[in-house]
């Protein structure tokens, strides 16, 4: 493999030029794996760092964030838009346990990050030095990899491998702890580079097996009520041509989950819907009716699942997955598939036939109905109370024409924004998933921006998350990224205030809010924006809002006791799913 130097010439000191110190390699390693962008917040630990990152401002975009984590959630929303690694560069102690929030949101929803974190000195490591922490223990069970680097000599190697176990196979977050000794101490040898193309004991199966494809196959063309479940591995793998041409020529109807929303286009006719325990109505129920289900890039996770020992037993299971420790996790798979969502599809697509689901599809549209006289109609006529959270995101669609790329919280707000929003372009939902993080958006937000720059992006946020990571409006407005922000104001944690409700005779333990005024605080930080608290005046709020040249808050007051249906209850079969 060809050796790659990043070194500039240096003409002062040719006899030195490639002996440098490991932060120095640090930064040239970043720039040939081809980061323009980090995500990061200085301290005493990384402090070589940052001062050699001084001299590759021309090269690297460097982004001062407000808090570690809002660090890791906009590294999260970079990579979404992106496909590659996000990185983070923090410091020791608090800088890298501030992070692990981030880190384990990141494992879960398959992100790739690369976080680059301090250590104190080799000498002092054990001994409890100053803002030292056992960062590569607490981060090993959320990390795909984590390393601990003591001499200048590992850097390269250790960087290289890291991006490519970041980023191959099933992507997710990679730590590299990095000791100050080795940060300030030179090479003991010159500098080269050679990007990493392939471990030993990390080779994820990219393409399927031919004889997993026919089997699969086989099922495929027997069924006569197929779903498919497309999960977020299918963006992840960039196969949403694949799945649409696949869905096209078997007819077979497809629901997605919660991250795998946008996946497919709302209005096309295949599409029925997305599952979980807020999910459409007639996607969860029918699960139970199939007799061969395609799941693509997706987990069986118990949002989707409810109690898994009753949850699609009369259905066969082909399961498309890259992450062989997926299948038969949780359900058993009479048909696996490993290997790349968009090679398996691919190679799947010549084996299967067309056929002709229409009478199976009209069940789908018979739920829909249904849910709609119950729920949706009810929801979006309101003409009097206070403005529902449905009206806002159906209204803030339609103005958008469903492309924009919502970057959502966690809770009622993100539920609806799922339920109403039309999303017509692949790649459009940033969303906590997993690990339901309240306080993701507003820095996953500002990343997502960062990482599809010629897209509208608009975060949604309930006025609880909103308060857990609002200092990254100061990042914001500092690095002038034109997100626009819509606060769903209810004055309660409107998710733990639903249950509460439903399954706690009303008992509110601590979930009321006395909110203060989030307008002002977005002015304090230099960010325009304004209260809607009428109905009347909700499309000139939005208008406004999506005119704006630059960042903008608009705070939406909503109905303070509003509920999402359907609802799966926790731990029920998702053929128990409410209405009301």
């Amino acid at each position: 493999m060809e050796t790659v130097s990043v070194l500039p010439e240096i003409e002062t000191k040719p006899a030195t030029a490639t002996m440098i110190s490991g932060s120095e390699a640090l930064m040239h390693s970043l720039v040939a794996e081809g980061v323009d962008t980090i995500f990061g917040y200085p301290g005493g630990a990384i402090m070589p760092v940052y001062d050699a990152l001084y001299d590759f401002q021309d090269q690297i975009n460097h982004i001062l964030v407000r808090h570690e984590q809002g660090a890791g959630h906009a590294a999260q929303g970079y990579a979404r838009m992106q496909g590659r690694a996000g990185v983070v560069l923090v410091t020791s102690g608090p800088g890298a346990t501030n992070l692990v929030t981030a880190i384990a949101d990141a494992l879960i929803d398959s992100t790739p990050m690369v976080c680059i974190v301090g250590q104190v000195g080799k000498k002092l490591l054990g001994t409890d030095a100053f803002q030292e922490a056992d960062v590569m223990g607490v981060t090993m069970p959320i990390t795909k990899w984590n390393y601990q680097i003591t001499s200048a000599d590992e850097v390269a190697e250790v960087v290289a491998k890291a991006f490519y176990i970041a980023q191959i196979g099933r992507p997710g977050p990679v730590l590299i702890d990095i000791t100050k000794s080795a940060q300030q101490e030179m090479m003991t040898r010159p500098f080269t580079y050679e990007p990493c193309a392939g471990i030993v004991s990390y080779r994820p199966r990219l393409t399927p097996k031919q004889d997993q494809l026919e089997v699969a196959a086989k099922l495929i063309n027997n069924a006569k009520r197929p779903y498919i479940l497309a999960g977020h591995g299918v963006q992840i793998a960039k196969a949403e041509d694949e799945l649409r041409a696949f869905a096209e020529k078997t007819g077979i109807p497809v629901a997605t989950t919660l991250l795998g929303q946008s996946t497919i286009s709302t209005d096309h006719p295949l599409y029925v819907g997305w599952l979980g325990m807020h999910g459409n109505y007639g996607p969860n129920v029918l699960t139970d009716q199939a007799d061969v289900i395609i799941a693509v890039g997706m987990r069986f996770d118990d949002r989707v699942t409810g109690d898994a020992s009753k949850y699609i037993r009369q259905a066969k299971v082909v399961h498309i997955e890259i992450d062989p420790s997926e299948v038969d996790k949780i359900i058993k798979a009479h048909a696996p598939v490993i290997g790349d969502a968009k090679e398996s599809l691919r190679a799947l697509l010549p084996l299967v036939h067309e056929n002709d689901h229409t009478i199976w599809r009209n069940e789908f549209r018979r739920y829909d109905a249904i849910e709609y006289e119950k729920i949706t109609e009810p929801e979006l006529s309101s003409t009097e109370g206070k403005i529902r959270m449905a009206e806002v995101i159906d209204m803030l669609s339609r103005k958008t024409n469903g492309e924009a790329v919502l970057v959502t919280d966690v809770g009622q707000h993100q539920m609806m924004a799922s339920r109403y929003y039309k999303f017509r372009r692949p790649n459009s939902l940033v969303t906590s998933g997993g690990m339901g993080t309240m306080g993701f958006a507003l820095p996953a937000a500002f990343g997502t921006q960062m990482g599809a720059p010629d897209r509208q992006v608009v975060a949604i946020i309930g006025d609880g998350c909103f308060q857990m990571t609002l200092q990254e409006l100061g990042t914001i407005v500092q690095n002038k990224q034109p997100v626009k922000t819509i606060i769903l104001n209810n004055n309660f944690l409107g998710m733990v205030r639903q249950w509460q409700q439903l399954f706690h005779q009303r008992r509110y333990s601590f979930v009321e809010l006395q909110n203060p005024n989030f307008v002002m605080i977005a002015q304090g930080f230099g960010m325009d924006g304004h209260t809607c608290d009428a109905r009347e005046s909700l499309s000139d709020s939005l208008d406004k809002l999506l005119a704006h040249d630059g960042p903008y808050l608009l705070e939406v007051v909503v109905e303070k006791e509003e509920n999402v249906f359907p609802m799966v209850p926790a731990g029920a079969s998702i053929s128990q799913i409410r209405l009301s």
